[in-house]
């Protein structure tokens, strides 16, 4: 337990950081199978057709609503296009900023005044992913405290512990994705949380449009935990209220060509999902652009 004046250190078992590159669902499949991060909306057929369109094997799926036939309707459009997917993405509810100033005290499960209910959404979540046999869940947890002494720092891992440990009752995963901590916090904070079922969504953009480390130096302390990939590029911060800017793959400070050696050194089993922040005709073109890119990589 973590009390008020002491972090107790609780170590991951060395065989669930192992595991971690076996991750549920990996069985079989081949490793670095390319994706697209996609939101269901209301209509999971026609966003699952995109993906289709693409010619991407997997998607992770962006859910917000979990009530009706929503999970039948995912679960049929998955077998209907043969498309994998790899995790349940959720976020949310309430107000989110992506900034330097609002984000501590909007994002994830950081900010006291929408912990409950947010905790509550991961675990409908992580519900809704097992109704549809998807074996992960993932989000922003949000600025974890870079201070493991801070109040907000234990009571986040006690957060995080309580929405991970429903994840493993249902059979899942719950992956943390990168961003807004360093990498070293992230580990520090899955340590302190103690539980076999956790694993790092591994952002390559947003380590550093958050200008918190570069993911080429970031894989060596993140990958024995990682277990999914965004595909995204960006530039560093250069405002300090704002992130640094997300841009099409190849044209940021991203270095895939030694990352994906890298995860191929660490026999990275899982899928390697693009993603690409803006809309209309412009984001497919850039998907586009980015699945070619990364095929010539990963071979």
């Amino acid at each position: 337990m973590i009390d008020g004046e002491k972090v107790e250190n609780v170590p991951q078992k060395k065989s669930s950081i192992e595991a971690s590159q076996n991750a549920l669902g990996n069985d079989g499949k081949k490793p670095l199978r390319l994706g697209l991060i996609v939101d269901m909306g209301k209509d999971p057929d026609a966003a699952l057709a995109k993906v289709h369109e693409l010619g991407l094997p997997t998607c992770q799926a962006f859910v917000n609503e979990f009530h009706g036939d929503m999970a039948e309707r995912l679960t049929k459009a998955l077998e209907k296009y043969a498309i994998e997917a790899t995790s349940v993405v959720v976020g949310g509810p309430g107000k989110e900023v992506w900034d330097f100033y609002g984000g501590p005290k909007t994002i994830g499960l950081v900010p006291r005044e929408t912990r409950t209910v947010r905790m509550v959404h991961i675990k409908k979540a992580s519900d809704f992913a097992k109704r549809c046999g998807i074996t992960a869940v993932q989000t922003h947890c949000g600025f974890i405290p870079e201070n493991p002494n801070d109040p907000f720092y234990r009571e986040t891992v006690e957060a995080m512990r309580d929405v991970a440990r429903h994840c493993e009752k249902n059979g899942q995963n719950f992956r943390y994705e990168t961003g807004q901590e360093t990498p070293i916090t992230l580990v520090r904070a899955m340590r302190d949380v103690g539980l076999d079922n956790q694993g790092v969504n591994f952002d390559l953009a947003n380590l550093i449009l958050y200008g918190k480390a570069n993911p080429v130096d970031a894989i060596e302390l993140l990958g024995p935990y990682v277990q999914g990939i965004h595909a995204k590029d960006g530039l560093w911060p250069t405002n300090p209220k704002d992130l640094g800017e997300e841009v099409a793959i190849g044209k940021g400070k991203v270095d895939f060509a030694r990352i994906i050696a890298r995860l191929k050194e660490m026999n990275y089993q899982g899928a390697v999902t693009i993603e690409r922040e803006i809309s209309g005709e412009r984001q497919m073109e850039d998907v586009r652009g980015a699945k070619e890119y990364l095929e010539k990589l990963i071979g």
